[in-house]
C-alpha cells in the first residue's frame, strides 16, 4: 500500500447536533417534534451513522496508522503528502474536505445508502475489505475532479469544489465590472455563479431550468461535463439592462488558463463564497478585483471497477 496513515473524516448526525444545541436529549427531542419532524429519524440516522462508522474502523488494514477528526476539525488539521483520507458521507463532507487537500486519495464512503443520493460516494461501508485487499496489489480505479479557484487583489483565495457565488449578501443587485475574453462591461445583477464540473448538474442547472421555462424551449439542454473536464462555466444571474449596466457578457467557459475577471462596485454587503457555505465567504466590495479560473489543485476520488 502506497500510503502511510488513513485519516478518517466524520461527521456529526442531526441528532448529535441537536443534543449539542440544546444541552440534553429530552430538550431536543422536544424542539425536534414542536417542528413537525420525527424524532424517531433523527435516532434511526445516528444508530445507521454509528453501524458504519464501527464497520468502517473495523475494515481498516492492521498496523497501519489512523486518525479519527470532525469535519468541524477540517481547517486546523494537518494532512501529510501519504495520507489516504477516508470520508465517511454525505457528498457534502467529500466537498468540505476536498479544499483542504493537495492530490491525496480519497474513499468516500456513504454510511446509509437508503437515506443519501451518494453521488460522491462511490462505496459502502461493506466494500472496504475488498477495497484494501484490492490495494495490496494493485492501484484502484480513480477520478480526477477539476476544481476552481478565485485570487482577489487584496491577497485573498478560495476554492470551490461545486460553484462560487459573487454577489450580495441579502436581496439586493450585485454591480460590478465583468471582463471575458477581451470583452468588458458594467453590470447589475442578482450575482454570477462560476460552476465546476462537478458542480455543473447543482445550482447552474436551476439557471438552466429557468431559462427553459421562460423561453418555453424545451430542447435547451443543461450543460453537464464529466468531473475530469478543465473547463467552468459562469453564468450572471438576471442581468438587468440599464443606462449604466449592459447584458453581453452573460454566461461562458473559462478553459484552462482563461480567467474571469470581476471587479466589484458595491459600496457594502458584496461576497464571494464557495459550495454554498455563506459564513465562510471573501469580502467583495468596491476596490476589490477578483480572477475566477481552475484550480491547479484536483481531487482524486478513488471508484468502484467497471466490469
Amino acid at each position: 500500500m502506497d500510503f502511510e496513515r488513513i485519516v478518517v473524516v466524520t461527521r456529526k448526525s442531526r441528532l448529535r447536533e441537536s443534543i449539542q444545541r440544546f444541552n440534553t436529549v429530552r430538550q431536543a427531542r422536544f424542539v425536534i417534534e414542536s417542528r413537525g419532524h420525527s424524532f424517531q429519524d433523527y435516532e434511526l440516522e445516528e444508530s445507521n451513522y454509528q453501524r458504519s462508522r464501527q464497520t468502517v474502523m473495523q475494515s481498516l488494514p492492521a498496523g497501519v496508522k489512523f486518525q479519527v477528526i470532525d469535519r468541524s476539525y477540517l481547517s486546523d488539521f494537518l494532512f501529510l503528502p501519504a495520507d489516504l483520507i477516508l470520508v465517511l458521507g454525505q457528498d457534502g463532507l467529500v466537498v468540505n474536505t476536498a479544499k483542504y487537500l493537495k492530490s491525496q486519495r480519497v474513499i468516500a464512503v456513504n454510511p446509509d445508502p437508503e437515506r443519501f443520493d451518494g453521488i460522491l460516494l462511490p462505496f459502502v461501508p461493506e466494500d472496504l475489505p475488498g477495497l484494501f485487499a484490492l490495494m495490496q496489489n494493485r492501484k484502484p480505479p480513480e477520478r480526477t475532479i477539476s476544481m476552481a479557484a478565485v485570487k482577489v487583489n487584496d491577497g485573498q483565495e478560495m476554492l470551490a469544489f461545486n460553484d462560487f457565488f459573487v454577489g450580495p449578501r441579502s436581496h439586493t443587485s450585485a454591480r460590478y465590472t465583468i471582463s471575458f475574453h477581451e470583452q468588458k462591461e458594467r453590470q447589475s445583477s442578482s450575482g454570477i455563479i462560476i460552476s465546476t464540473p462537478a458542480g455543473s448538474t447543482g445550482w447552474l442547472s436551476s439557471l438552466w431550468n429557468m431559462a427553459r421555462g421562460i423561453s418555453g424551449q424545451q430542447s435547451l439542454e443543461n450543460v453537464s461535463l464529466q468531473w475530469e473536464d478543465r473547463r467552468l462555466i459562469f453564468a450572471v444571474r438576471e442581468p438587468f439592462l440599464s443606462k449604466w449596466s449592459q447584458a453581453n457578457i452573460v454566461t461562458g467557459e473559462i478553459q484552462e488558463e482563461e480567467t474571469l475577471v470581476v471587479e466589484s462596485h458595491m459600496a457594502e454587503e458584496g461576497v464571494i463564497f464557495s459550495d454554498g457555505i455563506l459564513e465562510d465567504y471573501i469580502e467583495f466590495n468596491s476596490g476589490a478585483t477578483a480572477h475566477f479560473s481552475l484550480a491547479d489543485r484536483r481531487t482524486i476520488l478513488l471508484t468502484r471497477e467497471t466490469r
